[in-house]
């Protein structure tokens, strides 16, 4: 049984999400604002947390970004606003997936199935052996990164993405095609959300982030991971 803890100071909307959730056979716990979400994902052992972005104390992206300094949790960011650069924000402090309020409980629900089962915290994980790429490696089974032989964290999205492409190496994937395949639905929005996971990975796991060996791009088309080294990296 997936552990998510759900965070807003609207206690009734908490009360809902919480309700249908648990609804589902979800175990849920329940804080109200940016201090507590902290405090909750560091003391307990969660699969996944809603976090709302406007809260009390702290606001959600500093809570995010707090969260990340020690966990990998799948993180659904809750918002009143709709702009495409608050978004970008939120991916750029560690959220996995982003929801506009007011919005459908159903929705949120789908978005939660479909972010555990790629989280592995949904069904039984399977090692379907290690990926590499040079100094890159890739277990999916643990959901583990290395790079040059050290531990890298990547979120659940980051490693959808990574993942993806070393299963695939020199296929070429479009902005389009990657946030339907990683995000499993449509994305209707900036598809610059693509641009900051890439740019992530590739600080994360490049030896040299501004000249990147493996995670290249295809000017004008999408991403793609080079199955060799190329002598204009891009």
């Amino acid at each position: 049984m997936a552990k998510i803890l759900v965070v807003d100071d609207e206690q009734v909307l908490v009360k809902g999400i919480k309700f249908n959730l648990e609804h589902e056979g979800y175990q849920v716990e329940a804080g109200y604002d940016g201090e507590q979400a902290v405090e909750l994902a560091r003391e307990g052992s969660f699969d996944l947390i809603i976090l709302d972005l406007m809260m009390p104390k702290i606001d959600g992206l500093q809570a995010c970004l707090r969260i990340r300094e020690f966990s990998n949790v799948p993180i659904i960011m809750l918002t009143a606003r709709s702009e495409d650069t608050d978004k970008l924000i939120g991916f750029e402090y560690g959220a996995d997936d982003y929801i506009t309020k007011p919005f459908n409980l159903l929705e949120l629900k789908a978005r939660v199935r479909a972010l555990l089962r790629r989280s592995g915290a949904a069904e039984q994980k399977q090692d379907g052996g290690a990926l590499t790429a040079g100094h890159i490696r890739l277990d999916p089974g643990e959901r583990a990164a290395w790079k040059d032989g050290t531990a890298v964290e990547l979120t659940a999205k980051e490693f959808d993405l990574m993942e993806l492409l070393m299963r695939n190496p020199g296929r070429v994937y479009s902005r389009e095609n990657l946030l339907n395949v990683v995000w499993g639905y449509e994305y209707i929005g900036d598809y610059r959300t693509v641009d900051v996971h890439v740019r992530r990975l590739r600080e994360k796991l490049e030896l040299d982030p501004a000249s990147p060996e493996f995670i290249r791009t295809k000017w004008g088309v999408g991403y793609y991971l080079a199955n060799r080294t190329e002598d204009r990296p891009s």
